[in-house]
């Protein structure tokens, strides 16, 4: 094979052979002797106030090893707040001055979402896990749900968490550039529409996954986990159990698909990783695809509200942006909106912009990253507002987006949200 070009080079595959014969190892294929198997039993209510967690029939129930709730979580974790990363973790963010709650492996005090893992179950076999996990019994005092992302923000609307008023959990943008005002009210052409950006699960083929075994030399942990970032996971574990990061080994074998889903530690990691730390045994959870559309992260979700002044040519003089991140019931993606703003303006040169992007707790499944996290909806937005233009200019489309391009000698460009294009 001559290698001359880069660019339509033939390049032979080298995973197919082991992916097409079955060769490979996922993290279900990992058998160790011993091996104990969990399962979770998840809240079936949105929300509601925790009264109490009964377990006996499930600790009685055949083959069970070990039953494990919010309250006796300290058991196996040194510390049960624990945190997130997600693709974009720091991008852009300034909210430093709004409360983050932590990530609690299992729901201490109020459940937020329909299946938030409220007790984890240990047996000698999978089948016996799940069934004892159907006699976990939750007595809970139900509370008014909020699911839409503006109601959310209601005053008066159900409060998520006490600390974060309105369900507000992050707020970047700002206005920058020339007037904002003054660029509306001098254009020849205004025009606004709300988008929507859909809620979506990235569905991978192998749903997440975790198996966990003591090291037999370092006495640490070593830790099969279907994800797309094992040295983060790594990191999280570790500090969760309280150990140095030397002790544990994160291996992330073949991954059936990830999509940004599969990015930071999920409470599932720190529990089964708890589990095999306490227990000396090896553990191994396997999600199911119905598991995986409640409890892993979905993508997408936002609303915005855009406007945009332009003149006769199609150039666009102003942006006007209001951008609603549904965050879901749990801090997985904050740092999604940071994303979406720095890329507002997109490889557009825009003179005037007011923009702002809210993420917003909901009792649903938390929003996380997904395919580009963020970043595609910003430039899914632009583009729309681009043709939005054309609409109600009457100037071509194509035309529309060359008079808006940054041109060659604007180059190093630095963009009204942040960010510099060195070239283009």
């Amino acid at each position: 094979m001559v290698m001359s070009k880069m660019v339509g080079a033939r390049v032979k595959r080298k995973e197919d052979p082991r992916l097409i014969t079955g060769s490979s190892t996922y993290v279900d294929d990992v058998q160790i002797p011993g091996m104990l198997h969990a399962a979770i039993f998840r809240s079936p209510y949105a929300h509601g106030v925790i009264k109490g967690v009964d377990v006996s029939a499930a600790e009685a129930a055949p083959g069970v090893v070990a039953v494990i709730t919010g309250e006796t979580l300290t058991r196996i974790l040194k510390t049960t707040d624990t945190e997130t990363q997600d693709e974009t973790s720091g991008e852009g963010d300034d909210n430093d001055e709004i409360f983050v709650p932590p990530i609690r492996p299992l729901a201490i005090d109020k459940v937020r979402y329909v299946g938030e893992p409220i007790a984890v179950v240990v047996a000698a076999t999978r089948a016996q896990a799940v069934d004892a996990a159907e006699l976990v019994e939750l007595d809970v005092d139900m509370l008014d749900a909020v699911t839409d992302v503006f109601a959310a923000m209601e005053d008066g609307a159900p409060q998520l968490y006490d600390q974060v008023p309105n369900n507000i959990g992050a707020i970047v943008g700002g206005t920058r550039g020339a007037d904002i005002d003054a660029a509306f009210a001098n254009a020849a052409f205004t025009t606004k529409a709300r988008i929507r950006s859909q809620r979506l699960n990235a569905a991978p083929m192998e749903t997440r996954a975790v198996a966990a075994t003591i090291d037999p030399i370092t006495r640490g942990l070593t830790v099969w986990t279907s994800t797309q970032a094992p040295h983060w996971n790594r990191n999280s574990i570790a500090s969760a159990l309280g150990i140095s990061q030397n002790m544990v080994r994160c291996i992330a074998p073949e991954v059936g698909g990830g999509f940004g889903q599969k990015i930071g530690a999920y409470p599932e990691d720190y529990l089964i990783s708890g589990l095999a730390y306490m227990l000396k045994r090896p553990v191994k959870w396997i999600e199911t695809r119905s598991e995986n559309m409640l409890a892993s992260s979905h993508g997408r979700n936002q609303w915005a509200d855009m406007e945009v002044a332009a003149d006769a040519t199609g150039k666009i003089l102003g942006l006007r942006g209001r951008v609603y991140v549904d965050g879901g019931a749990w801090p997985k993606g904050l740092d999604l909106g940071s994303s979406t703003w720095i890329m507002s303006t997109g490889c557009y040169d825009i003179p005037a912009l007011d923009y702002v992007v809210k993420t917003v707790y909901t009792n649903t499944a938390a929003n996380g990253a997904y395919r580009g996290a963020g970043r595609p909806e910003a430039a899914y937005y632009i583009e729309r507002v681009a043709d939005l233009v054309a609409d109600v200019t009457g100037v071509d489309p194509v035309e529309v987006r060359r008079v808006n391009f940054i041109q060659p000698d604007r180059f190093p460009f630095d963009t009204l949200a942040g960010p510099q294009y060195d070239s283009g």
